[in-house]
């Protein structure tokens, strides 16, 4: 029965080194970007595939946050809020479908 402790331990170490030697994974993250007096707010830096942006309209009109590649649509009532699940890389062009001079562009590293 002294081989089971000494062979549990062996296990232990080896899983713990091994976590310890992967390279960390950041967790994904919720960014915040505001719709006010017909304008998109500052666009947050270090966006990563995976993170999430929320998107508050606190304008008196209804907006959209849309891409111009198609992959998101967010379409918002005064005092609403929406989110995007960033999925891919790149830079990434958005606009409001309803005040075209509303632009931005999210830069989204893998």
């Amino acid at each position: 029965m002294a081989r089971y402790p000494t062979a549990f331990a062996a296990s232990a170490a080896l899983l713990l080194s091994l976590a310890l030697a992967s390279p960390a994974i950041a967790a994904p993250k919720v960014h915040v970007v505001v719709m006010d007096k017909l304008k998109f707010g500052p666009v947050p830096a270090g966006l990563h595939v995976g993170d999430t942006i929320r998107w508050v309209n606190k304008d008196l009109f209804r907006h959209t946050a849309t891409a111009r590649d198609g992959s998101f649509n967010v379409d918002l009532q005064p005092g609403a809020s929406g989110t995007t699940k960033l999925t891919k890389a790149g830079m990434i062009a958005f606009f409001c479908r309803y005040h075209p001079g509303m632009t931005g562009k999210l830069a989204v590293a893998k």
